[in-house]
């Protein structure tokens, strides 16, 4: 099984990305992630917390009382370097491309 397997089930999910998009934003305490989902009970936000946890796409830090939710961007970086990076040199590549041949178009070359 590929390492990259749970965090693309993780990504999956849309609960699990609304997550992750409020996370983005800054660390949260659970229970403001549990009243951002008012249609889910906290034990079906926690059961996705722990998803996402599980593959490491979140950290979470015990404060007192209250638990710290934050977004570990590591694995999102895993995978954008294993499925995107790679073409990204090609398509640098094919725009400087069209601006070469845009900018002799517009000097009459």
């Amino acid at each position: 099984m590929d390492e990259l397997d749970d965090v693309f089930k993780a990504l999956a999910d849309p609960t699990r990305r609304a997550i992750l998009d409020l996370l983005r934003e800054r660390p949260r305490r659970t229970t403001e992630l549990v009243e951002a989902f008012p249609r889910l009970s906290r034990f079906g936000v926690m059961k996705h917390l722990d998803v996402l946890k599980g593959c490491g796409l979140v950290i979470a830090k015990r404060q007192g009382r209250e638990v710290i939710n934050r977004l570990n961007a590591v694995p999102l970086r895993q995978v954008y370097e294993r499925w995107v990076s790679r073409f990204e040199g090609a398509w640098a590549h094919e725009l400087l491309q069209i601006r070469e041949l845009a900018e002799e178009e517009g000097t009459g070359a």
